[in-house]
């Protein structure tokens, strides 16, 4: 396929899944440009137009991974406006059905694969735009008397509760927990109980529905 084929946007696109590929069999060390553009189908040189080198595309895939999240919340934050728990179920939420439904680019976007993340200011905004409002949904449920702080900070906190929801989701797609369990709780009852272990207000079942 030739450079002409792609319209205007296609082609980082096609790059990136193309990287995402490559990670997902290879790891970090099987990664090159030149491999992204063959298996994009476009020329040796065509990457360069959009990456200057294989740290550039990993940046760009962590930070597609990130907005594809925040997308999701929010939408939730939309639907949502006046009811914390919610929001806070929801954004919980948009992390485990990215990491479900993606499970390498979820990978890939929490690896810890970018050399010097300061000099991708890309990544910096939305990986940090996205614990922001995480941070923003935990004042508002410990505004409203559905967590308390802990003796923590509400940044401390919210770092906390994604290392819960993080772990959750990691322990998922890669088959850690015990099959039994998998096979008798969705994922949405997973982590409506794990949520249930940091807020006092009880959680409906169906919150996801």
């Amino acid at each position: 396929m030739s450079l002409d084929n792609y319209h205007h946007g296609d082609l980082k696109n096609a790059l990136i899944q193309a990287g995402i590929e490559i990670l997902a069999e290879e790891g970090v060390g099987g990664l090159s440009l030149r491999k992204a553009a063959r298996r994009a189908g476009v020329s040796h040189a065509a990457p360069y137009a959009h990456f200057a080198d294989k740290q550039t595309l990993i940046a760009a895939i962590a930070s597609d991974g990130h907005a594809r999240i925040h997308e999701r919340i929010e939408k939730v934050l939309a639907d949502h406006p006046e009811d914390p728990l919610r929001q806070l179920v929801g954004a919980a939420w948009a992390y485990v059905q990215f990491g479900l439904e993606a499970p390498a680019h979820y990978k890939i976007t929490f690896s810890g694969a970018i050399q010097d993340e300061h000099g991708h200011p890309e990544f910096m905004e939305i990986s940090q735009r996205n614990m922001q409002v995480l941070k923003a949904i935990v004042e508002r449920c410990r505004a409203a008397g559905i967590m308390d702080s802990g003796g923590m900070d509400a940044e401390l906190q919210a770092v906390s509760l994604w290392g819960l929801i993080h772990g959750l989701v990691s322990l998922w797609i890669q088959g850690q927990l015990p099959s039994h369990l998998m096979q008798r709780i969705t994922p949405e009852a997973m982590l409506i109980a794990a949520l249930q272990q940091v807020v006092k207000t009880p959680i409906a079942k169906d919150v996801l529905a």
